[in-house]
């Protein structure tokens, strides 16, 4: 019954689907990323196969909730998580765990346990990658829409804010994301002094 493909096959293919056309971040493409993430932070931090699986599904859910609401989408998720994961033979306390997990990637993160930080960093893992700066543009044009964000400087201030009071939970992210997010942040703190 718990087969990871067939939860894959579906949630994928519904956001694929469903997911509204003004979403250009909030996308499949961005859960197959976390997805990646996930797999890539657990293998450092030697997370076991039961752990990865719910891992995993926590990822493949995390942002689900964009199918019905923008904001407390995370909550939404939970939902969808809860009513749809009982048919793939998840138990009650499997889908505790996966909801918390979703819960851990609401902006500012507070995780709790070690799979809710390795989310919470898969999650933001592109603040400190090469692909940050395309990320960060498909974002802007999603939030223009949703959250009346009007400039590129408004975006900047946004982006310093929030770079500034962001910190990774996991050695790996750490170590390898921290300096990359770093220098653009450095470069956003020098675009908004010109």
């Amino acid at each position: 019954m718990r087969n990871y493909e067939v939860i894959e096959e579906f949630i994928i293919g519904k956001l694929e689907r469903e997911l509204p056309l003004d979403l250009f971040y909030h996308r499949a493409h961005h859960t197959k990323d976390v997805l990646r993430a996930v797999e890539l932070i657990a293998a450092d931090e030697k997370i076991s196969d039961d752990d990865l699986f719910l891992l995993k599904v926590a990822a493949l859910y995390h942002d689900s909730g964009f199918l019905k609401t923008y904001k407390m989408h995370e909550e939404a998720s939970c939902d969808l998580a809860k009513t749809s994961l009982p048919d793939f033979g998840l138990s009650d306390k499997e889908i505790e765990i996966i909801c918390g997990m979703i819960m851990a990637t609401k902006i500012p993160p507070h995780p709790k346990t070690q799979l809710e930080r390795i989310i919470s960093d898969a999650d933001l893992e592109y603040l400190g990658t090469d692909e940050y700066e395309r990320i960060s543009d498909s974002l802007f044009e999603e939030v223009k829409i949703h959250l009346n964000v009007g400039s590129r400087r408004e975006w900047d201030e946004i982006q310093l804010n929030f770079l500034s009071h962001h910190h990774y939970f996991t050695n790996f992210c750490r170590k390898n994301r921290e300096p990359e997010k770093q220098k653009y942040l450095n470069e956003i703190k020098a675009r908004l002094s010109d």
